[in-house]
Formats: structure tokens, sequence, C-alpha cells
């Protein structure tokens, strides 16, 4: 078999402004880079204001575990699959970030023969999006400091400036710093630390903002820090929301790509969302929906995190009403969460599949409490058993869950059209009755505490001081009804990335809680979280090179 990058390479790609005239963007709204990459003038969206929206299906996953799921490669093959069976669909990606693709997992475009292409330019520099976001931030850093340095005429608190730096590798060296050393000429000296980029809140604000305008009220409602007095200090204050809307003038504009099969996709966007929001943008989904029948995203990790908080927040904040949520799940990975050692998950293994299978059920249940449609797609591995795809479905059958086999990593398109047909029933059946989880009026502690019991299943939340002092804060600041942000590991339902399946008996312990009020929600920090990775022993930037002739190794 063919590597990803090899599969990817070798390509019948079309033209960019083919993939465009599919779908009736003109060549005047396409600003080219290159043959196969575009980004798509915000005027599209604005044009097609009054069309009808297209069905908005979501793929999310089981919790993920080192045996793999294929959440985007599942999306990038349901998407072609739909396209065989006659819907005019798009996918709508993330964007991937440079610090996973050289640090654990490698490239993120989906893998096999269901990839969106150019895969070698999307996992590396795009279209530079990450990194305007990425200066953007560090602009309001410098700002920040040099109003310090020039006689703080805001009363700024050095010792309470919330806003870190940023940059899109991770580093954990940069977790923690002292900055302004070396006397008065270099700043004000204080305590500082950098985030990877995809966690700046400017990412955040780039997914959920819908035009120009609302992006740069997002960013003046940003708060930096306090002063003296207690006193939330904003971007707006510090004179910075017209020098990083410039800076974001390209990046707010969606990216235009296409599937191996032709099929068109945006890759806009990418935050994290094990500790932000993890769904690409609201103009991204938004245009899509007025240019397609069918529209397939996905949100980052399992549905305790990325499908919580983009039923919560993304499709609260913007109006969305999805039709369908589509819950990837692996044989292997489902022996994983039944307790299965890596080393033994090739083997045929019902006990362990059976337990395994309370991970995926508690994920159904807790779609089905957003009166959203699930399907179940067993994203098929070479080693997995026909007893053992019979078994999973056997049980799928006992919740009353669809459940269709996907066989898109070997097939792409031909194999999801099963997938498809089922995805369009449902959509079609007038099923989907979306609400969100909680209301935004109730306390903050109240929206943590349901998001708790409700998806996770845990007993209660523990609140540490600090985080308890923050909430009342924020409150007392009027940002009490904001929708909550959980940053939690994405291996387990608890805060311990060591408990897999469906625990019971457990409680989530918030350590701290800040505040994202220009992105529009509330941060609260579970466990051991954090926002600044750190590279394996052996990352995967050891693996990764280009060659003389141009090929590209090790990138998946």
């Amino acid at each position: 078999m063919k590597t990803d990058v090899q599969i990817a390479q070798e390509a019948q790609k079309m033209h960019i402004r083919e993939i465009a005239k599919k779908v009736g963007i003109s060549e005047d709204d396409l600003e080219l880079y290159g043959n196969y990459k575009a980004k798509v003038n915000l005027d599209v969206l604005d044009s097609k204001k009054d069309a009808p929206n297209g069905k908005l299906i979501l793929v999310t996953a089981i919790n993920p575990t080192a045996a793999g799921e294929g959440k985007t490669t599942t999306n990038v093959g349901l998407s072609m699959g739909l396209n065989k069976i006659g819907k005019l669909t798009f996918t709508a990606l993330r964007e991937p970030s440079l610090g996973p693709c050289f640090g654990v997992k490698g490239g993120a475009a989906g893998g096999g023969f269901a990839q969106v292409v150019p895969m070698e330019d999307i996992n590396l520099h795009f279209t530079g999006d990450i990194h305007a976001v990425t200066t953007a931030n560090n602009l309001l850093s410098a700002l920040i400091d040099n109003h310090l340095h020039h006689g703080n005429k805001l009363n700024i608190d050095p010792n309470r400036i919330t806003w870190r730096r940023v940059i899109d590798m991770n580093d954990r060296a940069l977790r923690s710093l002292v900055i302004g050393l070396g006397g008065k000429t270099n700043g004000v000296t204080r305590e500082d630390g950098f985030d990877i980029s995809v966690a700046s809140e400017i990412m955040a604000i780039l997914c959920l903002a819908d035009s120009v305008a609302d992006l740069k009220d997002r960013l003046s409602r940003m708060i930096i820090g306090y002063t003296y007095d207690n006193k939330p200090v904003y971007a707006k204050d510090l004179e910075a929301v017209g020098s990083m809307a410039l800076l974001l003038k390209d990046a707010i504009m969606p990216n235009l790509v296409q599937t191996l099969e032709n099929t068109p996709a945006f890759i806009h966007g990418g935050p994290f969302a094990n500790i932000a929001h993890g769904c690409n943008s609201v103009i991204a989904t938004k245009t899509a929906l007025k240019l397609a029948d069918y529209v397939v995203t996905e949100a980052g990790f399992g549905a305790d995190l990325g499908a919580e908080k983009f039923f919560d927040i993304k499709c609260r904040q913007a109006g969305l009403e999805p039709s369908v949520a589509v819950i990837v799940a692996t044989i292997r990975a489902l022996k994983k969460h039944g307790g299965v050692h890596k080393n033994e998950l090739n083997l045929e293994n019902f006990d362990a599949l059976r337990m395994g299978f309370d991970n995926l059920r508690r994920h159904v249940e807790n779609i089905r409490k957003f009166g959203v449609p699930a399907v179940v797609a067993i994203n098929e591995f070479p080693t997995d058993t026909q007893a053992e795809v019979e078994f999973l479905e056997k049980m799928c059958n006992e919740i009353e869950v669809p459940v269709v086999l996907a066989q898109v990593w070997a097939k792409g398109g031909d194999g999801a059209i099963e997938l498809a047909k089922k995805v369009v029933e449902l959509a079609e059946s007038g099923e989907a009755k979306f609400k969100p989880l909680y209301a935004l009026d109730q306390p903050i502690i109240k929206k943590i505490e349901m998001i708790a019991k409700e998806i996770y299943r845990a007993d209660g939340v523990d609140f540490s001081a600090k985080a308890i002092k923050n909430i009342m804060k924020f409150e007392e600041d009027g940002l009490g009804e904001l929708p909550i942000c959980m940053a939690k590991t994405q291996y387990s339902f608890t805060d311990d990335p060591e408990r897999y399946g469906a625990p019971k008996g457990f409680r989530i312990s918030i350590n701290d809680v800040k505040v994202s009020a220009g992105a529009g929600f509330v941060i609260a920090l579970a466990g051991d979280i954090m926002r600044m990775p750190g590279l394996p022993k052996v990352p995967s930037a050891n693996r990764i090179d280009i060659l003389e002739d141009g090929e590209i190794v090790g990138l998946f």
C-alpha cells in the first residue's frame, strides 16, 4: 500500500477554478494560491444570503486512542460518497497545526484514498492563516509591553496580564517565561509564556466571526488583563483592533481545495478541541451551506469535547441547524477502550469489544440529548474480522442506532456509498430537532456541572479556590451568560487520560477558569490540561524530509 503522501502526490487534481465552477463560485471571487488552492471572497456569502441552506452533517467520534479512529478520513470519504449518489456536497474541515504535524500525529488531511489535496501544502504553511493569527496575537502582546514601558497610562497591573504570546509549534520550554530582562530599555520585567497558536483567542474569533465587522467587534472585546483596581482592560483600550484586523484580512477568507475525487473542500481555521472549541470557521460552513446540497463538517476529538462544543458554542452562536451526526468508531479502538493492550488489538476479542462498546454507547446517548439523529460509521481496518463487524453491528442494533461499515481508506467515495445513503435518509426524515444542552442564563458553575454530569457522567465537579474566584469575577463583569468551553483531555470522559471506556464513579476537577470575551465563551480547565503541548521522545519531525527530486517523505 502506498503512503498517504504518495497517493496524494499522484492524485489527478483539477484546477481550483474548475472546482469553484462546480459550486457556482466565479473566478472573480477567487484569490489564487497556485493551481490548486484559493481564497474565496467574503462577497460570495453575502450574495447568497437569500439562497436556501443545504443539510449540515457533523462527523464526530468516540474518544480517540492510539489505535486510530479516522474521523477526518471518514468525513472526506462521506463527502465523496454523497457526491457519488447525486448530492452536491462540500466538506468543511479545520487547518492542521504544525505542532502536532511535527509532534506525534503526523498529517491531518485524511488518509488513504479519502484525503484532501494538496495534502503536503495543507499540512504545512498552507495559505498562511495560522501565521496571520500568530502575528496578530503577538502584535497585541508587543503593544501591551510597549504600553507598560512608556508609562502605563491604562494603569495595567503587570502581574494580572492574562494575554500570552503564541507560536505554532509544540515547545514545552516556552510555557513559562520571564520577559523584559536586561535593563530598562528592554521593557518591564514580568512573567509571561507561550500557548500554541491554535489556542489563541484570535483563532477562536476567526472561526466564530461571520464578517469583517464581527471580527473587529470581537477583537475589541478581548480582555488582556486587569488594572490595579481590578477593572478589565480590553484590546480596544490599546488601540490594537485595526492593526490586528489588517493582519487577518486574508486569513478570514475561506480556503478552497479539493478531495482526491475532486469534491470541493473548505479548509479554514484550526482551534484544538481539547483546549479550544475545535471547529472550522463559521464563514466557511455558512458559505458551503449556501453552495451545496450537503455540507459534511467535523468537530475535533471525541463527541464529549468536539461535538458538545460544536452544538453548544458554534451552532448556538451561528444559528446553525445540524441534520445528522456521524459517530466514527473502529473495532481496534473499541477493543482498546475494552482494556486490550496495543500489541493485541489485531486479535479477535469479543469480550473486549463488548466492554469497549460502552464508550460508543455513551456518545450515541449524548448526541441524542441535542435532538440530532446519529449513525455509527465503522471505519474499517484490514485486521477487522467479519465476525467482529457483525458483533458490533448487533450491539448497535440493540440500542437502535443505525450502523454502516465505511471502507473509505481503501476505496474512497465508493467505500462510503451506503453511509451516504443512510445519512441522506436521516437528514431528509425531518427527525432533527436541535437544541443546546443548557440555557445561557444559568450560572457558570451550573453550566459546567451540567456538561460534566450529562455528557461525561461525572458524579460532580470540584472547583479550586482560584476557579471560584475567577467565576465570581467574570459574573461580576457581566460575562456570566457566555457558553462554556471545556478544556479537558480528549482520551477519556474523565479528566484522567488513562481511564478508557465509559468510567463511572468519578468527579471532574476544575483547576482554573478563564474567559475569552471576544470569542464569546468561558474556558474551564479540567485536570492537567495544557495550552502548550510538548514533543514526544521521538517526534514526527525526526522522520519528515524532502528529497532532491521534491518528493516529501514521512509526513504520513
